[in-house]
């Protein structure tokens, strides 16, 4: 299988155009800006990931009608300075000695109302509450959650590029032994091939053998997989710094009817609910069709989950498949459709791809067979 071309790289006019939307977003939400730390979202809005995250402050500050400023150490301003977006934005520094808080106030509205990144520091916040204290902040996540959930043509070209490494990782581990071997080791030939077919980071290599795949986020371990055993698979990583995720059950020789049958509902629940994908649809109405098929084979109580999550430059993040989220889909959105069925001290079966929503439904960014592999 031949994966997508390597990506052409992010050009500063992305980054501004993100930043762009995000200060105006916020405006849109009654805030006067946003502020982000060292993490993902300042990533996605500036491909700056400073080499050491320490308790100097770091932060981009966005409003609405104003340029974008990244607030750095002096020592760390000849990196910022490198990153692919700094060419849309104005670097302020500040030296050590001096108040890094006095030297950010004055980008902020006295008396304004922040979204900042999740991930900011706590003796930041407070320093900046202390040098303006008409200032109030909110999560990000709270107050604008769909700040990366929609993506442009680049990044989904990168995520579908991490999604067809990840095809071509479950391709060739479906080759190896199974049988009398530790999930460690098969864990560890996942990650081995993930990085081999592009991947610059392994997040997980879930291998859940016979009862351990009723646990949805068992960590492999010692336990030796044994001839009828049903083997749940969840891996996934980055490439080219966006996510994949999939997650395919195999069984070691030939299953029983109830395993068979078992499977079938979960294939035919991640299908119903990748047939809810449409543009205008809700979040929740993704989980309701796919955990309608488990309920109604009798298993609902076994399905213990939301049945996805957004993705993006993190393997984790808004949007939520999950009953009482209204958000409607939008052209652009990545996401996982990840249905199961646990059942305790016996076997687990999950079956996940990602999925973007296009002009009038969705497209998987994983296309391995969603039937069962018999492994030896």
């Amino acid at each position: 299988m031949t994966g997508p071309a390597t990506p052409a790289p992010f050009t500063a006019d992305d980054y501004r155009a993100r930043m762009d939307r995000a200060a105006h977003a916020a405006a849109d939400a009654g805030l006067a800006g946003v502020l982000v730390a060292p993490g993902p979202d300042l990533v996605h809005l500036t491909g700056y990931r400073p080499t050491a995250v320490t308790e100097r402050l770091t932060v981009l500050v966005l409003a609405a009608g104003r340029d974008p400023v990244l607030v750095v150490p002096t020592l760390e301003a000849p990196d910022a300075a490198k990153a692919p977006g700094a060419g849309a934005l104005t670097l302020r520094d500040w030296t050590d000695g001096t108040d890094p808080y006095a030297a950010t106030a004055p980008l902020l509205d006295a008396g304004g109302r922040f979204a900042v990144s999740d991930n900011a520091w706590a003796m930041h916040l407070l320093g900046l509450q202390r040098e303006l204290p008409g200032t109030s902040y909110a999560a990000l996540t709270a107050v604008l959650p769909m700040l990366r959930a929609v993506k442009d043509a680049p990044e989904l070209a990168r995520i579908e590029a991490a999604g067809a490494a990840a095809d071509e990782a479950y391709g060739e581990i479906v080759k190896v032994r199974f049988a009398g071997r530790e999930e460690n080791e098969v864990a560890a030939d996942l990650a081995a091939l993930l990085v081999r077919f592009g991947h610059s980071q392994v997040d997980f290599t879930v291998v859940g053998s016979g009862p351990n795949g009723a646990n949805p986020h068992h960590e492999a371990g010692s336990r030796v997989i044994e001839h009828g055993d049903m083997v749940v698979l969840d891996f996934g990583g980055l490439k080219h710094g966006y996510g994949s995720d999939t997650t395919r059950t195999v069984h070691v020789g030939e299953p029983t009817e109830e395993e068979r049958r078992v499977h079938d509902v979960v294939r035919e629940a991640q299908q119903a609910g990748f047939e809810a994908v449409r543009p205008g649809a809700a979040c929740q109405d993704v989980d309701r069709a796919a955990r309608a098929v488990i309920d109604a084979a009798g298993y609902g109580e076994y399905f213990i989950h939301r049945t996805g999550h957004g993705i993006g430059v993190t393997t984790h993040e808004p949007p939520y498949m999950i009953e009482g989220e209204e958000q409607p889909l939008v052209p652009g959105m990545c996401f996982s459709i990840e249905p199961g069925i646990y059942l305790p001290g016996r076997f687990g079966v999950r079956i996940e791809d990602i999925v973007t929503v296009t002009g009038d439904g969705g497209r998987r960014f994983n296309n391995t067979a969603r039937e069962m592999a018999i492994v030896e």
